[in-house]
């Protein structure tokens, strides 16, 4: 089955599509994958709704224009690699609060009548329903693409929010451990919008956090929240690291630069933190999302976890942006089956749920173009 997979995470970077193939000749072989911008408007719009007392009107003419822009973006990622007869999307967070409530917009309706393709969407709720975090999902994707018989593996994802999924050699389902960590590059791209006033997104290269000094009084500082040493299940987003967050870095009255470096170091210090709790720290790691391309995260992880053999999960033919996509066209997949999609392991649900709404395409499932 050919399945698009739509994710859009908490650095608002813009709209991910991969196109995925589901029980051929391999169990899962990505066909392609692109990844569109947020236009400039819209990306300011959700960073004012995320996280903030903001009048309902916005949120809801928000949640149909972004389902027109996931729209576009499947309709230009089928035009490039063929029709799909199912899409997985996840949708854009604008507020999370594990076990509580949570609210993904991206109205699917909008999606199936553009595409004419089915849509799974609204993934997070059930597992809430469930008792859950609603968050990680994709750890059992991971357990499906990187479980070893003999090699414990720990995927790690650094998105605006980093999380790690700890599969151990030989594991079952209920033997996976996964949480997010803390930030990934969410603090450090709202320091760059900063510094730069808008010019820049995210600090390319690193290059930024390598021109300032780490401040170690006030990393320790922002190392002793209980998050870091909570067990799981836990999950966190842009309601911890957002604005409030920056506006308390900033306090410190230290240069920007300085504040870069160590957002940066915090990052990759947080994620040592989960991986050495997790027990997983002489294990492979393998690496995806934005984070994956800046060398300083990359080398301070190296530092933190000197007995690790880091990978990326280019090195298992799965693009580094391309990941959660194709978790979501797979979880899309797991939903159409009827089969559970979650982990309770990972999320603190009482029991495995099936994932998600499906929203019908037209008869037959063939997708649009234009």
């Amino acid at each position: 089955m050919r399945i698009a997979g739509i994710m859009s995470g908490t650095s608002l970077d813009g709209i991910d599509v991969a196109i995925v193939e589901v029980g051929g000749r391999q169990p899962v072989r990505v066909i392609g994958f692109q990844s569109t911008p947020y236009p400039a408007a819209v990306r300011r719009e959700l960073l004012a709704v995320s996280n903030a007392a903001t009048h309902t009107g916005a949120i809801s003419r928000l949640h149909f224009e972004l389902g027109e822009l996931y729209a576009r973006a499947a309709n230009r990622a089928i035009q490039s690699f063929g029709r799909v007869e199912l899409i997985g999307c996840h949708g854009q967070t604008i507020f999370h609060e594990g076990r509580r409530n949570t609210l993904q917009i991206g109205e699917p309706a909008v999606i199936a009548e553009r595409t004419g393709v089915p849509v799974v969407a609204n993934f997070r709720a059930r597992d809430i329903a469930a008792g859950g975090e609603g968050a990680p999902l994709v750890p059992y994707v991971d357990y499906l693409l990187f479980r070893h018989p003999k090699r414990t593996r720990t995927a790690l994802n650094i998105g605006g929010i980093a999380n790690i999924t700890v599969i151990p050699a030989g594991a079952q389902p209920c033997d996976v451990a996964a949480f997010d960590t803390g930030p990934g590059n969410m603090v450090i791209d709202a320091l760059v919008r900063e510094h730069t006033r808008g010019k820049r997104n995210f600090d390319r290269g690193g290059r930024l956090a390598a021109s300032g000094r780490i401040h170690h009084a006030l990393l320790d500082d922002l190392l002793s929240h209980p998050y870091y040493r909570r067990d799981p299940p836990k999950s966190t987003g842009r309601e911890q690291y957002g604005a409030e967050f920056v506006e308390r870095m900033k306090r410190s009255k230290l240069p920007m630069r300085d504040l870069i470096a160590t957002a940066t170091a915090l990052t990759a210090a947080t994620i040592a933190i989960g991986v050495r709790r997790s027990g997983a720290a002489g294990a492979e790691l393998i690496v995806s999302g934005g984070g994956a391309h800046n060398p300083r995260i990359m080398a301070q992880l190296a530092g933190f976890l000197p007995e690790a053999a880091i990978a990326t999960t280019a090195d298992y033919g799965i693009d580094i942006d391309a990941k959660e996509a194709v978790a979501f066209a797979i979880l899309a997949h797991q939903t159409w089956q009827g089969r559970p999609g979650n982990l309770p392991s990972a999320t603190g649900a009482r029991r495995r749920v099936v994932l998600g709404s499906i929203t019908p395409g037209d008869s037959g499932g063939e997708s649009r173009s234009g």
